[in-house]
Formats: structure tokens, C-alpha cells, sequence
């Protein structure tokens, strides 16, 4: 294909005649080329989207002719169908609070209209990157913009992803409901309790973090697009700024209103903290789920699947891999939280700089939490109690005996205790039957009785 040279402030390149983008795109892939990700492609296509209402809005105004305008159009319908994701090879990590990214689209979907229209491509007289692609508009407002787009859909999947890992929990908790089994305090034997109440407590966990990500999509709902550069709209047509949310509202389908302060949207980036606290706070029960089903598993109480052998060198074993990825994953969601956090507060005056790393960090986070609720609800399923186990720390443990102190006191519970370690015996259940009888003994260690609120007199 050869080459093209373009030309702007800096001075003109050579760029690679098969390429849809341009010489910014250009410079920016060279000087930002750090082997970090690439711009996440769920940001690229929320960025289609809101170039497309900017088209359609400047297109019913008389701002772009109809010719033109199809064209745009048709070109960001294959942008946010993956179609042209070859063309955007930036580094997810870039100066200019995102401009890299904004250009980099203005050139792809100008150069694939050019070429729909019959050009060839850096032919900007038929259509310019930002004479009509980023006509009325900034970075500043189509960037943060995108990302609340993306990050809605985002959270809409993992809202959805949740619900299906606190139904797995929950069908466990009715599946292990008559298994008494001792609970755990300190890392030492407690009181007794049931293996359905302890899967009960992850699914209430899970069941929070359902809410909590569906709720927080409104603290994204808010967008600043209209308001170009600093929140003002200087030179966007006050008619476009009206015009331009309720096209992308359309086009998204996505409950979105254009904020009443502009510029302190513009200036502000703490909605993206919010809800980063929000897969925080998600990735923190995993992780505790996590190591929990390992100590259970470790102790014999529960079956996990097997899903690949474990050592290189010691021949049968097995590990809880996922689980230990898992607090992995949840270690990096919190890792981001912090990146998310100190991009968001570096912000200042009327822009916030470091956009492109909170975006990336906050899409990966969901991502990862996304991709591993998924796995994590197959591997749930797939949980074997072993009621044997269980029934064994039970009758072995001196604390039973907790559960009887409304009917015999803590002096009298005291007494068999201190009676039992003197007899060398090692039932402790079967003990207690002999001195209490095993009608009382039973009701009290049932399953109904240890997950009832309370004691009936």
C-alpha cells in the first residue's frame, strides 16, 4: 500500500498507506509505546457511540451535510461493532487526559468515511478528523463520557454475573441445610452450626454486592458531553448542547442526562471512585470466600472439584487453584482501587489528566471480577459436602455443649466438661447423651434448633 504523508503542528510523517488512522495517532503510538495494554476496545466502542451522536446532532442542526454525515455514521456503526479494533493501537497508558484516544478515533472513523464516500484515505477535504468527526466537541467531555458509557454496560453484565454466583451459594446453603458441623472463631472451634448456614453467609455477602453494583450505575448516569474543553461549552451551538445527550441516550439506551454544573463534571473524576469502591468492596468478599472454602476443604468438611493436578513433583496432588486465583484477582481489583483513587484526586482545576489510567484500571477490574464470578459459579456447583467429616469435629468438640446452657447452665456445662476430660474419653456427643439423655442431647445439636434465632423457653 506504501505510504501517505500528513501534516500538522509538529511538522509531517510518513504513515503506512493501509493504516486508517492519522498523524497524530501516529505520534502518539511512538511516543507512548511502553508495552503496557492496549486502550481497552469496550471504551473504543463507547466512544463510537458518543461520536455518532455527536453526528447525528450536528446533522439535524445543518452543521454537516447529509452526505457526510451517513458516511460518519456508517463508520462508527463498524467501530463499535469491532470491526476496524485493529485500528486503534494506543497505549492504555498516555498523556493529555486522553486526547491520544480521541484523535485516534476521529482518524479512524474520518479516513473508513472517507474511503465509504469513494476517497482515499488522508483525502480530509471529503472529511476532516476534526472539522466534522470532532466537530463541537473536546476530549474533555467525549472521554469521560465514553467511560461512564462503557463502564454502565460493564456493570450491567457483572450485576447480572453476581446474581448467578449468589444463586449457586444459595443453592448449596438448601443443599447442605441438615449437616451440623462446628463453627470456627479465632481459627478455634466455636459453637455449631450448619454447612447450609455457613454457604447462607457467602450468599448474603454476594447478595450485597448484587445490589451494590446495580445501584451504582446511577452515580454514572451524569455525563458532561456539551460541554467541550472546560465545562462551558465554548464553541458548541447552545441548541447542540441540548440535542447531543438525547442522541446518545437513543443510540446507548442508557438512562444518561447531561449534568446541571458542566464544568465541575468536567473538573471531577470522584463518581469513578465510587464506584471502584463498589468492585472493591466485591473483590474483598471473594477473597474471603475464597480462603474460607480452602480452610474448609483443608479441614474435610467439603469436597472442592478437582480441576488440574497440583505439584510437578508430588504425584496426586491437588490444589485449590481457582480459589487461589481468585484472592489474586481480588488482591488487583483492590490494587486498581488505589490507582482509580489517586488518578481521580491528582485532578487539576478544569481537567483531570490522568483519565486514561483510571479508565484502564477500573475496565480491567470489572473485567476480572466479570470473568472470574462466572468461573466461580461453575467450580460452586461442582462442591461436595462430606457430612461424615463434619458429624466427627462435632462429636469430638468440648464446645457443643454451649448449645445446652438454657437448659443445664454454665456451672453445670462446666462440670460435665471438666468430667468428660477426666474420663479419657473421646466422644464428647456421646458422652453427654449418657449423662443428659439422647432426646435432649439430639434436639438441642439439631439442625433447626443451631439455626434458629434464638431459644424457644
Amino acid at each position: 500500500m506504501g505510504s501517505r504523508l500528513e501534516t500538522d503542528l509538529i511538522g509531517s510523517l510518513e504513515i503506512a498507506g493501509d493504516v486508517y488512522w492519522g498523524v497524530y495517532t501516529e505520534r502518539a503510538r511512538r511516543n507512548f509505546d511502553f508495552g503496557f495494554a492496549k486502550v481497552h476496545p469496550d471504551l473504543i466502542a463507547a466512544l463510537a457511540m458518543v461520536k455518532k451522536a455527536c453526528c447525528l446532532a450536528n446533522y439535524e442542526l445543518g452543521f454537516l451535510e447529509e452526505k457526510k454525515a451517513k458516511a460518519i455514521l456508517t463508520a462508527c456503526d463498524e467501530v463499535i461493532e469491532g470491526r476496524l479494533q485493529d485500528q486503534f493501537p494506543l497505549d492504555a497508558l498516555q498523556g493529555g487526559a486522553g486526547t491520544s484516544t480521541n484523535m485516534n478515533i476521529n482518524e479512524v472513523i474520518a479516513n473508513r468515511a472517507i474511503e465509504i464516500l469513494g476517497g482515499q484515505k488522508g483525502d480530509y477535504y471529503l472529511v476532516h478528523p476534526l472539522h466534522d468527526v470532532n466537530l463541537h466537541q473536546s476530549t474533555n467531555d467525549t472521554y469521560p463520557t465514553a467511560i461512564k458509557v462503557a463502564c454502565i454496560f460493564k456493570l450491567r453484565a457483572l450485576s447480572e454475573t453476581i446474581a448467578r454466583l449468589q444463586g449457586a451459594f444459595q443453592r448449596k446453603e438448601k443443599e447442605f441445610a441438615g449437616i451440623v458441623k462446628i463453627g470456627r472463631t479465632e481459627l478455634q472451634e466455636a459453637v455449631p452450626i450448619t454447612l447450609g448456614a455457613e454457604f447462607a453467609a457467602f450468599a448474603e455477602a454476594i447478595a450485597r454486592d448484587r445490589w451494590r453494583t446495580f445501584k451504582c450505575e446511577e452515580r454514572l448516569r451524569v455525563v458532561n458531553l456539551g460541554g467541550t474543553a472546560v465545562g462551558t461549552g465554548l464553541t458548541a451551538p447552545r441548541e447542540y448542547i441540548f440535542l447531543v445527550i438525547e442522541r446518545l441516550r437513543e443510540i446507548t439506551g442508557l438512562g444518561l442526562c447531561r449534568g446541571e454544573n458542566l464544568p465541575g463534571e468536567t473538573a471531577n473524576a470522584d463518581p469513578f471512585v465510587e464506584v471502584s469502591g463498589i468492585m472493591k468492596a466485591h473483590a474483598s468478599n471473594l477473597i474471603k470466600i475464597c480462603n474460607d472454602l480452602r480452610l474448609l476443604n483443608l479441614l474435610g468438611e467439603i469436597k472442592l472439584p478437582a480441576l488440574q493436578s497440583g505439584s510437578s513433583i508430588m504425584p496426586g496432588k491437588v490444589n485449590p487453584a481457582l480459589c487461589e486465583a481468585g484472592i489474586q484477582i481480588g488482591l488487583k481489583v483492590m490494587a486498581n482501587d488505589f490507582l482509580i483513587t489517586e488518578a481521580a484526586s491528582r485532578s487539576t482545576l478544569q481537567i483531570n489528566e490522568f483519565l486514561p489510567l483510571l479508565a484502564h484500571a477500573l475496565l480491567e477490574s470489572m473485567d476480572l471480577l466479570l470473568n472470574f464470578d462466572r468461573v466461580l459459579t461453575e467450580y460452586v456447583k461442582g462442591i461436595k459436602a462430606d457430612a461424615k467429616k463434619c458429624k466427627e469435629y462435632v462429636d469430638k468438640s468440648l464446645t457443643i455443649v454451649t448449645a445446652l446452657l438454657p437448659v443445664i447452665g454454665y456451672k453445670q456445662a462446666e462440670a460435665l466438661v471438666k468430667e468428660f476430660l477426666e474420663s479419657g474419653e473421646t466422644d464428647f456427643r456421646a458422652f453427654l447423651k449418657k449423662r443428659l439423655g439422647e432426646e435432649l442431647v439430639e434436639e438441642v445439636l439439631s439442625p433447626y434448633k443451631l439455626t434458629a434465632l434464638g431459644y424457644r423457653r
